[in-house]
């Protein structure tokens, strides 16, 4: 699971986008603008954008030359109409790191995210285990003790950022960040109602739980006995 933005001022290009995405269990935000483009890449960490050239008010190769400037290092891949090499070498001059032809397959797409999730700095393995926990992110299954669990998406969401971040302790201030939508209107009271959800799927009986409550401070998922 990552958290991707995509912006496309095509309404229907952007559903079927999010759509896409959203089928392979990544987290994703929608913007129409270029100017809210770059205030979510501002006030937001995602793992990978989705950025189109014709953006209104900023395009696309701006946002991508004001992000780099500013340090950005996170992924773009750029979408366009636009087929001239000239304007391809402009995109990519721009900072973009893929640049996708209209019209596209959704298939070629995910294929290029997916690409783009493996470089070095953004590898996404598909397989994770801690103990005898294992998430198959190839299948959106997780097992324990090698019986299968079933998850609701935001569950499934929420383990996988855990597992995918073992040992380092979260707010839930930061897990909101990362796991839920900026746009949604989920608060602390949601994220402790899906931990303690998932706690009681995931948990052995009789054992301490594998996310550790650290008081005052927030909650870790720890890969040791």
């Amino acid at each position: 699971m990552s958290k991707i933005l995509v912006a496309e001022d095509d309404e229907t290009v952007s559903f079927a986008l999010v759509e896409a995405l959203e089928s392979a269990s990544h987290t994703v935000e929608a913007v129409e603008s270029g100017r809210e483009a770059q205030e979510r890449l501002r006030l937001y960490q995602y793992d990978l954008a989705i950025i189109d050239w014709g953006l209104p008010q900023v395009s696309g190769p701006e946002i991508c030359k004001a992000f780099r400037d500013s340090g950005g290092s996170m992924p773009i891949l750029m979408l366009t109409a636009r087929s001239k090499e000239k304007e391809k070498m402009e995109g990519l001059d721009a900072g973009a790191d893929d640049y996708l032809t209209k019209p596209f397959s959704l298939g070629e797409l995910l294929a290029r995210v997916r690409a783009l999730l493996r470089r070095p700095g953004n590898f996404v393995s598909p397989a994770l285990q801690v103990r005898d926990l294992l998430l198959d992110a190839n299948l959106c299954k997780v097992f324990r003790d090698k019986q299968e669990i079933a998850l609701l998406p935001q569950e499934y969401a929420l383990l996988e950022f855990f597992m995918r971040n073992k040992n380092v302790v979260f707010d839930v201030n930061g897990i909101l960040d990362r796991v839920w939508s900026s746009e949604s209107e989920a608060s602390e009271f949601a994220v402790r109602q899906c931990l303690m959800r998932l706690r009681k799927k995931i948990d052995l009986p009789g054992e301490d739980s594998i996310i550790k409550t650290i008081k005052g401070i927030g909650y870790v998922l720890e890969d040791k006995v």
